[in-house]
């Protein structure tokens, strides 16, 4: 269907849709970049979704039972950002619009959660906004399971394009969602058949439509021009009794020079062209101007939704004042109160009986005290449950039969699982978790940078955190993956020593609302190091001293997780031949570091030789064993210098020197 005949069949529908293109022309022009051939091509979808089908109030744009949009295919953001400008956000202003990806405004180039109201979740790195996605309903599904429909009841949208199909993470997320026969969820393709390079058919031959039906997907298709096919599509995509995907057949930049081209893919910024376009649209405002008729009708769209608000507002109120407050809590973010108290008491139980086990099993013994008082914990593993020790006895498995359920079985899928937590997250009112091997973070690493990069508290419980696996071999021992993630912005690594460590770990996990967690937890059984009980939180402060001095201090050691058991021992050595020796453990640097510079001097004094013990590579560690008044002459690492190796743990610490004799040698080598 040619643009001359859509104009003359759905004169009103055509304006509409096309503000988004003329808009989307105007600020790529006048940002000389950005991406125009997708906004331009999905108008018509978008235009009937946001008028037909979404459930949403501008004026409210997180109230917790509106429907979800993500925009997938975040390059295209002017899509995003134009809906939003002429259904009338407040902090979408026609003057964020023409500052489309400049320095100060919101407009970023892709869209970015926390920066624009109507951004469900930070998307641009392809397959990661559809995989998000799942994990949006499945947060839907279990609430409303647990709260009922009167209270959530809504679906989650995404447009998505080709590159978002092709990257892999795709196909984890898409399988996950047809397992769990996520019926809210509807995926509308952009079937543009162009990438960068040029045709999809360059690269790729995959049959969509039947890839997802494979994968338990219900698949309609549309002409994604065509609002009425759109609008027959959509209605049937909500019916579904599973996952949905439509197909929209459309052209990138469609009546541009660039239309059916790779070129269209990208900035658009021609002035001849783009006076063609218009013209050939029949648009004849100026630059960034809509005329009249059509934004009154957009912001009618964006009101449209206020009655759907006030009823859910009406029902809310019906709940008691005890369901209300905690309904309250739990999109807050906020902990329960019992959780310090159940932290305390796992804490001091442990002093107790100063068990010698792993802190991957440390960390069940946590979580089984915890998921009963905190009850919005969702977990999960991807297929490791029985070695990550993720799930406890109270949850339940969150299925297609159970949605009350809040254990996944997410199966072999850790770059899925990453980003379905990053969703729940996102959408509220859930705390989610899940465990891998800490070497498979690589399989994981794209959403858990999302996760720091939007300020969403996900839990990764990474077990097996060093050679002490064992026989596995180097393809398992994850040398360097405890620098990579430190190396990550906002994020906690938190690698403790044993059980009253790993208690405290999970408090920090579980009460921040801005920072993900990255738990590192041995395979290995380790011995109790806190043998006093206190109910300050230490792992809070990152690093305290846990055993001082008791002569003239000369030695720091400074270690994490299993190798704090070797610190003490070197002390031990030390200390007998009269060289006094402080013991620091170490477990979150990033929490050390927001500690002030008072309490990091107390902790690191100048003056003494310091050795940091780690079966990891060094790197990061230098920022310790030389700074806060150390020196270069006096400071040395015990850990690994390459990849391990394949043997029992015991003999792999021997041979790869990370023992206390080697502490011990390099200490007094530097004394």
């Amino acid at each position: 269907m040619d643009i001359q005949t859509l104009r003359d069949r759905h004169p009103d529908h055509w304006m509409r849709a096309t503000a988004i293109r003329a808009l989307t022309l105007d600020a790529v022009a006048a940002a000389n970049s950005g991406h125009s051939g997708m906004p331009m091509g999905m108008a018509d979808v978008a235009t009937v979704l946001f008028a037909n089908h979404l459930k949403f109030d501008a004026s409210a744009p997180r109230w917790p039972d509106r429907d979800r949009f993500i925009l997938s295919a975040g390059h295209g953001s002017m899509l995003l950002y134009s809906l939003m400008y002429l259904t009338g956000y407040a902090d979408m202003t026609l003057e964020q619009i023409k500052n489309f990806r400049q320095w100060g405004a919101i407009t970023a180039g892709h869209p970015e959660y926390g920066h624009v109201s109507a951004a469900e979740t930070t998307t641009g790195p392809l397959g990661q906004g559809i995989s998000n996605a799942v994990g949006f309903a499945m947060a839907e599904e279990s609430l409303r399971a647990r709260w009922g429909a009167k209270v959530q009841d809504h679906h989650t949208y995404v447009i998505a394009g080709d590159g978002c199909l092709m990257e892999g993470v795709s196909q984890e997320a898409i399988g996950l969602a047809g397992r769990l026969k996520l019926s809210r969820l509807i995926v509308l393709w952009d079937d543009n058949g162009i990438t960068i390079d040029g045709k999809v058919s360059l690269s790729d031959v995959t049959d969509q439509k039947a890839r997802f039906a494979a994968s338990g997907w219900d698949v309609f298709s549309c002409d994604g021009h065509d609002p009425e096919d759109i609008d027959r599509a959509l209605t049937a995509a909500k019916a579904s009794s599973g996952p949905a995907m439509i197909a929209c057949k459309t052209h990138i930049a469609i009546g541009h020079a660039a239309q059916d081209t790779s070129k269209g893919h990208g900035a658009l910024t021609d002035k001849a062209q783009m006076q063609a376009a218009k013209d050939g649209y029949g648009w004849t405002s100026g630059a960034f101007e809509v005329p009249a008729d059509v934004k009154s009708w957009w912001e009618t769209v964006g009101a449209k939704g206020k009655s759907a608000r006030a009823d859910w507002e009406t029902r809310l109120a019906a709940l008691s004042p005890a369901k209300q407050a905690e309904f309250a809590r739990i999109f807050a973010g906020d902990a329960p109160n019992k959780l310090s108290a159940t932290i305390r008491a796992v804490k001091k139980q442990a002093v107790e009986d100063l068990p010698k086990l792993a802190t991957r099993a440390a960390s069940e013994k946590v979580l089984s005290a915890v998921n009963p008082v905190m009850t919005e914990t969702i977990g999960g593993s991807a297929d490791l449950t029985g070695s990550n020790n993720t799930k406890t006895a109270d949850m339940g498995v969150f299925s297609a039969d159970d949605r009350k359920g809040r254990y996944v079985y997410y199966g072999i899928r850790e770059h899925g699982m990453a980003s379905a937590m990053n969703g729940l997250a996102l959408h509220g009112g859930v705390r989610a978790y899940g465990g891998t091997f800490m070497c498979f973070t690589d399989y994981a690493r794209p959403a858990m940078r999302l996760s720091a990069l939007m300020g969403v508290p996900v839990v990764y419980v990474m077990t097996h955190d060093s050679i002490g696996l064992g026989e596995d071999g180097p393809t398992h021992q994850p040398v360097e993956h405890l620098a990579i993630s430190r190396a990550t912005p906002n994020t906690y690594v938190i690698r403790p020593a044993d059980l009253v460590e790993t208690a405290e770990a999970w408090e920090v996990a579980l009460t921040t609302k801005t920072t993900p967690t990255v738990l590192a937890l041995s395979r290995q059984n380790l011995p109790a190091v806190r043998k006093t009980h206190s109910n300050q939180n230490l792992v809070a402060k990152g690093a305290y001293v846990l055993a001082e001095a008791t002569t003239k201090r000369q030695v720091i050691l400074m270690a994490t997780g299993s190798e704090v058991e070797i610190a003490l021992k070197a002390r031990d050595l030390l200390e007998a031949e009269g060289i006094g020796t402080r013991v620091v453990s170490m477990p979150c640097w990033e929490l050390f570091a927001e500690q002030d510079a008072s309490y990091r001097r107390k902790v690191l004094p100048p003056g003494a030789v310091r050795i940091a013990i780690e079966a990891g590579t060094r790197f990061g560690w230098d920022t310790w064993l030389f700074g806060e008044g150390g020196k270069r002459d006096k400071a040395d690492f015990v850990g690994m210098t390459g990849f391990g190796a394949s043997a029992p743990a015991d003999r792999l610490y021997a041979e790869f020197g990370i023992t206390a004799e080697a502490a011990v040698a390099k200490a007094k080598a530097l004394l």
